[in-house]
């Protein structure tokens, strides 16, 4: 009985995770469209999700669900112009948003006068 219980424990357990389940692979070519947005200055060097240090420099992203250490194709639709960036934290918290951006992401497709842009999304790896 107590094995069994042990093994039932194990079992909820395991379905208490933020990332999905299944292989960040499973996730390549998955696609959405919305608005992004980019971190404010106030975050720098505050932890992530993943655990890492936000640096406004490196070219990071959060999203709700696409796993940690995947590469996302991010671009601006407006323009055409796009970046490489990885999901390190989740987020954004704010309605019809996607995709939160590094400031430097978010500046090399977009201008951030604009605060948001309209964006496509495409996991790469």
């Amino acid at each position: 009985m107590k094995t069994l219980s042990i093994v039932i424990f194990l079992l909820a357990l395991s379905g208490c995770t933020s990332i999905p389940t299944g292989v960040r692979d499973n996730w390549i070519g998955h696609t959405e469209s919305g608005e992004a947005s980019f971190y404010d200055d106030k975050f720098q060097n505050r932890k992530t999700a993943s655990g890492e240090r936000y640096n406004h420099t490196l070219k990071t992203a959060a999203h709700n669900k696409i796993p940690f250490g995947s590469s996302v194709k991010v671009t601006n639709k407006s323009n055409g112009k796009s970046i490489v960036v990885k999901v390190n934290d989740r987020g954004p918290f704010a309605k019809g948003r996607i995709i939160d951006l590094s400031k430097s992401a978010f500046s090399s497709i977009g201008n951030i006068s604009s605060g948001v842009m309209n964006v496509s999304i495409e996991v790469v790896q």
